[in-house]
Formats: C-alpha cells, sequence, structure tokens
C-alpha cells in the first residue's frame, strides 16, 4: 500500500495534468500528512481532517472549511487505494465566505482610469498602463492572461488575440474590435520608440524592458484608483478584476437590450472569457441594476406580446 506521501504526490499529478492548478492544495496538504504522522496514525480519520482544519485560530471560518475540502478531495483518492480511510463530509464545516460584491465601472470610471495612466511619471509605463488597462476593458481577459502575451499571439492585421494554456491549460482565440487592434498598434509603436532594447518577447513591458510582473500591475492599479479618484466608490474599492466583471455583465445588458436570446448565446460569452461553461459566467453576472432593469424591461416586452 502507497504510504500517504506518496499518494499525494501522485494524487497532485493526476489533477495537473487534468488543468487545475493546486498551488494552495500543493502547500498545505503536506502540512496534513505531517499532522496525521504526528499523531502516530497512517491512516486519514475524520477526527483528524477536522482537527487539523480548525487548527488556524482568529480567521474566518469559511477557511476551515476551504481546508476540509483540499483534505476531502485527497481523501477521496486514498480511499480507492485503502478502504480504511474515511472521507470527512462538508456538513461537519460547512461555513461560507461572503462573496465580495464586485464594483461595475462606468464608462467615466474606465476615461479616468486612463488618464490617470497618462499621468505616470515615465512614458513606457504611462502608454503600457494605459493600453492595458483599455484591453482588460473591452476584453474581459485575466490579468494574467494579459501580461503573459508575446509579440507573436497578437494577430493586428486579422485582430486576433492567441491566449495559450491559460486556466485549466485552455487556449483560446479572442478576437477584438478593429480599434483595440489599431491602438495595440499605436502601443507596440511607442513601445518599440522608448525601449528598443527588449529583454523579453512579452508584448506588454515594463520600463526595465522586461514583462510585467503580477503582483506590481496589481500596486500600479491601486495607485492609478487612488489618481482616479475611485477609491471611496461603493460597494467597494475598484478591483483591477472588476473590469472583467464589468465586461461580461455588459455584455449580457447589450444582449438582453438587443432582445436577442441571451441563454443561447451565453456559452459563447464562456468561451471568450475563457470559462470552461455557462454556469461560471453566470458567477460573474452579479444582480445589478443595469442587470436587472435590463432583463425586467425584456420580460415585460415578452409579457405585452402574449398578451
Amino acid at each position: 500500500m502507497k504510504t500517504l506521501d506518496r499518494a499525494l504526490e501522485d494524487y497532485l499529478a493526476t489533477r495537473r495534468a487534468l488543468g487545475f492548478k493546486l498551488q494552495r492544495a500543493g502547500r498545505l496538504l503536506p502540512e496534513f500528512i505531517r499532522y496525521v504522522a504526528d499523531s502516530g496514525s497512517t491512516t486519514i480519520t475524520t477526527a483528524a481532517a477536522v482537527a487539523w482544519a480548525t487548527q488556524p485560530q482568529g480567521v474566518h471560518p469559511a477557511w476551515w472549511t476551504a481546508r476540509l475540502s483540499m483534505v476531502r478531495g485527497f481523501a477521496k483518492y486514498v480511499q480507492t487505494l485503502n478502504p480504511r480511510t474515511q472521507v470527512p463530509s462538508l456538513e461537519l464545516l460547512s461555513h461560507r465566505r461572503p462573496r465580495t460584491a464586485p464594483y461595475v465601472y462606468t464608462g467615466a470610471d474606465i476615461d479616468a482610469l486612463l488618464l490617470a495612466a497618462e499621468s505616470l511619471r515615465r512614458p513606457l509605463m504611462a502608454a503600457t498602463y494605459r493600453t492595458l488597462i483599455g484591453l482588460l476593458s473591452v476584453t474581459g481577459l485575466r490579468v494574467g492572461e494579459a501580461i503573459k502575451l508575446d509579440e507573436h499571439d497578437i494577430d493586428r492585421r486579422r485582430a486576433v488575440l492567441v491566449i495559450r494554456t491559460s486556466k485549466f491549460r485552455k487556449t483560446r482565440e479572442v478576437p477584438v474590435h478593429r480599434s483595440t487592434a489599431q491602438a495595440l498598434s499605436r502601443y507596440v509603436r511607442e513601445r518599440d520608440r522608448l525601449a528598443p532594447r527588449r529583454r523579453q518577447p512579452s508584448f506588454f513591458v515594463s520600463s526595465a524592458g522586461t514583462r510585467l510582473h503580477y503582483q506590481n500591475v496589481h500596486e500600479t492599479f491601486l495607485r492609478l484608483v487612488f489618481a482616479a479618484g475611485l477609491a471611496d466608490r461603493r460597494p467597494r474599492r475598484p478591483r483591477i478584476h472588476d473590469l472583467r466583471h464589468t465586461f461580461a455583465i455588459q455584455t449580457v445588458v447589450a444582449w438582453h437590450r438587443e432582445g436577442n436570446g441571451v441563454e443561447a448565446k451565453m456559452p459563447l460569452l464562456s468561451t471568450y472569457l475563457g470559462h470552461v461553461g455557462p454556469a461560471t459566467t453566470y458567477w460573474y453576472l452579479s444582480a445589478v441594476p443595469e442587470l436587472l432593469g435590463a432583463a425586467t424591461a425584456r420580460l415585460e416586452r415578452a409579457l405585452k406580446v402574449r398578451s
């Protein structure tokens, strides 16, 4: 019979081969195995799983649920190798963290962010963040997808972006409007003038001529939020990921207003956003006034036709 350490290696390798990153599980599950070993056991039990999951103090109970869920997934795999393995029920720790409401940007908000980007001290940095924010707002790309773009991933003639090996290791083509392709071409000309000797083939580059760093992008965006006067907005301070939420919401609002078959088009939006299916896309469609209003108006039109 495999040891828990070996079983964990195989479990992580199998899940990652299916496209799951499991970065958090890869860090925490070895700790759980050590906890089981320190207790003098070689078998996963419900008692050990719950005790380990609830170790952190001063945290939201939803974190305990998340830790138990990681153990549960691993335990289900180990149970196929060792029937004595107990799989803990999530009902034992069924806490949920309240979902953070996204901020839905207006056109004026986007304009304010772009203007703030123009004021960045270094010309290359200003051009990069102006173009990056613009691209995120009109495509709904994930931040990581945008900064991973290389020069050959952007076909400006066909107005198509190739998003390679993104979440769940999927690759997809993202068509963009001609005006977006033109904006990308303007950035290329400005970028090549300001940084003629780039150190990496990345499309978006930092002031050092390298690929943008994920954490630095978030920090710079936060500065732009304050500079644009958006830091005190409700229901929360805008995040860069909210550009993705906004794109999804505005797309569906436009479909409702046009009277098109929204349900039939949802798979198209899911594919465009790189989701595994419409169920994930619906998560982005928070009940915002614009979306509720458009849906209500569409329903009222349908009822008038039937009557």
